[in-house]
């Protein structure tokens, strides 16, 4: 991918801004409308905000229906009721994402806003319907305190509870203010209103803001708590202490403010989980043993008999003890219900529900006519056995027991359990009719999706594939697993992100994720590596080429987002990271030696995981871990322009290394070898990855590697199969065969095998490993950018590239999400004419690509640009535009 648009990267450093003067005169000569009202207004790429800290960062999509359109400037009001409290004045803008507010707003208060634009001819909009948000709270505004139930379980779920009459003034605004350690549920009056995971260190802790003003009434009693849930380090959760921290404020129409906070009058008590054992000793679930019989029906409604429950252990007013600082929750999760496909009665009367597909998700199951103190299990999995019962084997459940236990009471009662697992049969030995079984599936909030359409049904299986498993694998953290590790690993957050950035508009985790990994290198390496995993259990660990690929998933971001703030808080990471690679480049040889960190099989580097496919590891200069190198200056010095900094030692550092690449590590052929030896003799051995990494970072050109790359199949894992996907870009042909290929490994072997969710290793079903592995997504944006040509080139989708395959595939069509707004793309190749339509939001331009030199009719506004490489080149701006090109 890097290098089929480097070019156009080394120019993003210019303001966006100046997109507008970027722009081709339209050859419309109709009449010039003035713009529509914007629409799409988000705050932090969120509708609706409850918790936003420092200056809102604003956004919107300008609307006009004149082709060829641009935004020239913008005006801003935020209100406070009916008073506006910040105006930016007009600014003479095209920035339409991350547009900085008012820093100084009150915190935990409500605000509208609105906007207006300005077009070409400058003519300006009518305001955008006002949209609303709220500022956060900053840990001096708690005034609440941390309790927590006294304990010394491993797996801690506690109830708390508390009470109080709302006052009598009608409610004008009621917002609950929650953090707890590890997870929570929210409740108000008799409702689940929130659930919610904060899986940080306690120094770096996450709190929600949450209205609930439909739910208190004027002068009526009020119950709310909570039910959270504590389990230690683990997979993605760091060593840490249980607590709960609860703020609640109602306003009232006489002016009146009510607040309620957790302290020392709360009430809490043990929840009904019995003590169990660990899943696996990787994750450090625990199973789930529910008892029914003990479960405090009604202990979230006001009235409700708490005489039994105790007082709580006050840790102190926050900040305290651990809980040293909060911040509001930027991503959210998306849950959904959904149903079995079909349920199977077994001889031995117990039910198999088949979800369709492997689901992150916790079951939930009602019982009509329970006995008391009647035991039931349930087994989740992802496979059957023979008989049809679901297989809990080690080998078919990634070493995990996906069990289930719950404990009867009389009569009507569903169970819902707490902590979602990844599985696609449930088994129930009880006969339970299909109507009262299902799932709550949850994965995080995504805006939108890309939609994709072929001539070749295998490549939209595979696409389906790779979006859904990137959506699923995305949680309160990238994951490596739903079912057995639940970690954020670096590897696996840079290749599921590429996937949901591009393939659902994602911006809210990845900005999140990058934050975090930021946060690793400060807690832990002040030798610019990054944490492997983070947040994470076993605290410092690293895996010195996960390190290598942060600065260019940074780069990825800022492309795809424009947001320049969070590129600014990562750039001195990255120079660092830059830093920390160029102290072990050998003198003597101008490459990268022995690059330092890893343990066991990461020792200096990971490579490929979990099959290197015989790359040479006795190697010290390892090519991967040089080509790597390049790119990571390369990205440096990209945010090293786009912020204004100097670029030129990380340009001249990523030549230089370029040239003792391409001196030392290729054969005489071109192709590229796996390393040299500690005694500095050349590997005998040519990687897929090695070659590959060469082609896509931008090393070579030369057609000889790529045929090289193309001839060996797929000799590379899902863990880097996004860059063998990106050096194939120039061969549809090959492109399409590793989607489709039904005679080798890959994503055809996984849909034949009845894969629903992509794997570990392409071999996962003989080995295994994960068969729910969000890696092998990655290539989401491959197919995007390759079949259907859709490409970004310009930061936040200022400018794309639209190039459609000259063979591979006949037809395509699809939608991508951008910043900037949805772009549409359909292309028919037929009897030696090519015939594309695209439509192209306003304020971007594209440059349209066609694979022909041929004559071309166009519909709309373009104006032609030349001849490039075999193309055609036409230059667009917004709105609707045929091309029916010959040959």
């Amino acid at each position: 991918m890097r290098n089929r648009f480097l070019a156009a990267l080394t120019a993003a450093g210019a303001a966006t801004t100046a997109v507008a003067a970027l722009m081709p005169a339209p050859a419309w000569a109709g009449a010039d409308h003035a713009p529509l009202a914007p629409t799409g207004l988000t705050v932090g790429d969120q509708a609706r905000p409850l918790d936003v800290e420092g200056s809102p960062a604003f956004g919107w999509l300008p609307r006009d229906v004149d082709p060829g359109e641009v935004q020239t400037a913008y005006e801003i009001k935020v209100s406070d009721g009916n008073k506006t409290v910040w105006d930016s004045g007009k600014v003479a803008s095209s920035q339409e994402s991350y547009v900085a507010g008012p820093g100084d707003l009150a915190h935990g208060s409500s605000f509208t806003w609105t906007v207006r634009t300005w077009d070409r001819a400058g003519k300006a909009s009518p305001w955008a319907r006002s949209a609303a948000f709220d500022t956060g709270i900053a840990d001096a505004d708690w005034q609440a305190s941390w309790i927590r139930r006294t304990t010394g379980e491993k797996d801690d779920y506690t109830y708390a509870r508390k009470e109080f009459t709302v006052g009598s003034g009608a409610v004008t605004r009621a917002r609950v203010y929650v953090a707890a350690s590890q997870q929570y549920d929210l409740h108000v009056n008799g409702r689940l209103v929130d659930r919610g995971a904060a899986y940080s260190y306690p120094g770096e802790g996450y709190y929600k803001a949450v209205d609930v003003t439909g739910l208190l009434k004027a002068g009526k009693p009020a119950a709310v708590g909570a039910l959270y849930h504590w389990y230690g380090a683990g997979q993605g959760r760091p060593s840490g202490e249980p607590g709960l921290l609860m703020r609640i404020v109602v306003d009232h129409a006489d002016g009146t403010r009510q607040v309620v906070v957790t302290d020392g009058s709360w009430k809490v008590t043990r929840a009904n989980w019995k003590t169990a054992s660990y899943r696996n000793g990787d994750g450090r679930d625990y199973i789930e043993d529910i008892d029914g019989t003990a479960e405090p029906t009604g202990w979230d409604r006001p009235g409700f008999d708490e005489s039994s429950w105790a007082a709580p252990q006050v840790v102190g007013a926050h900040p305290a003890g651990v809980f040293t600082h909060l911040q509001g929750q930027e991503s959210a999760l998306d849950r959904r219900t959904v149903s079995p496909v079909r349920v199977t009665k077994l001889s031995s009367g117990a039910v198999v529900a088949d979800f369709g597909k492997i689901i992150p998700a916790v079951p939930v199951v009602r019982f009509r006519d329970g006995a008391e103190g009647t035991a039931v299990t349930m087994t989740a999995g992802y496979l059957l056995n023979g008989d049809g019962t679901v297989s809990n084997s080690k080998k078919d459940n990634q070493s995990t027991d996906l069990t289930y236990r719950y404990t009867e009471r009389d009569g009507d009662q569903t169970v819902r359990y707490y902590t979602y697992e990844g599985f696609r049969y449930l088994q129930i030995n009880a006969d339970v009719p299909a109507e009262d079984i299902s799932a709550i599936v949850q994965y995080t909030d995504v805006p939108s999706q890309a939609r994709l359409r072929t001539s070749d049904g295998g490549v939209d299986a595979a696409y389906d594939l790779m979006q859904r498993s990137a959506l699923y694998d995305s949680q309160e953290q990238f994951l490596d697993t739903p079912t057995r590790e639940k970690g954020q690993f670096l590897g696996d957050s840079v290749d599921v992100s590429l996937a949901t950035m591009s393939g659902w508009g994602e911006r809210r985790l990845t900005r999140k994720a990058i934050r975090e990994f930021i946060a690793s290198q400060a807690r832990y390496w002040p030798d610019g590596r990054l944490n492997a995993v983070y947040p994470n259990g076993d605290g410092k660990r690293d895996i010195p080429d996960y390190t290598e690929m942060f600065p260019s998933w940074v780069w990825e971001y800022y492309l795809q987002s424009g947001d320049t703030s969070t590129l600014s808080a990562a750039y001195p990471v990255m120079s660092a990271v830059a830093d920390y690679v160029r102290r072990y480049v050998d003198p003597s040889t101008g490459l990268v030696t022995k690059l330092a960190g890893g343990s066991g099989a990461y020792l200096n580097g990971i490579i490929d995981w979990p099959n290197r496919y015989g790359y040479d590891t006795d190697a010290t200069a390892r090519t991967t871990v040089n080509e790597l190198a390049v790119d990571l200056l390369n990205s440096t010095a990209r945010a090293a322009q786009a912020l204004g900094k100097d670029a030129s030692a990380y340009q001249r550092d990523a030549a230089t290394l370029t040239t003792a690449i391409n001196g030392k590590l290729r054969r005489s052929d071109g192709v590229y070898i796996d390393g040299l030896e500690a005694d500095g003799s050349p590997s005998t051995h040519a990687s897929q990855i090695a070659n590959a990494y060469a082609v896509a970072f931008g090393l070579t050109s030369d057609p000889k590697v790529t045929d090289y790359v193309a001839g060996l199949g797929l000799q590379m894992s899902p863990m880097t199969v996004h860059w063998l996907m990106a050096a194939l870009a120039g061969r549809p042909d090959a492109f399409v065969t590793r989607l489709t290929d039904p005679n080798g490994i890959g994503y055809a072997k996984i849909l034949a095998s009845g894969g629903t969710f992509t794997w570990e290793s392409w071999e996962a079903d003989q080995t295994g490993d994960s068969l729910s592995h969000g890696w092998g997504a990655s290539p989401v944006i491959d197919v995007q950018q390759t079949l259907l040509g859709v490409t970004v080139t310009a930061p936040g989708a200022a400018r794309i590239r639209i190039r459609p395959p000259a063979s591979g595939l006949t037809s395509a069509s699809g939608t991508i999400p951008t910043q900037r707004g949805d772009v549409k793309v359909s292309w028919v190749h037929k009897d030696g004419h090519l015939t594309l339509t695209a439509d192209v939001p306003v304020n971007v331009q594209a440059e349209i690509d066609l694979p022909t030199t041929g004559k071309v009719k166009v519909a709309g506004d373009a104006r032609y640009a030349g001849q490039k490489d075999g193309h055609t080149v036409y230059e667009t701006g917004s709105g609707h535009v045929v091309f029916n090109a010959a040959g």
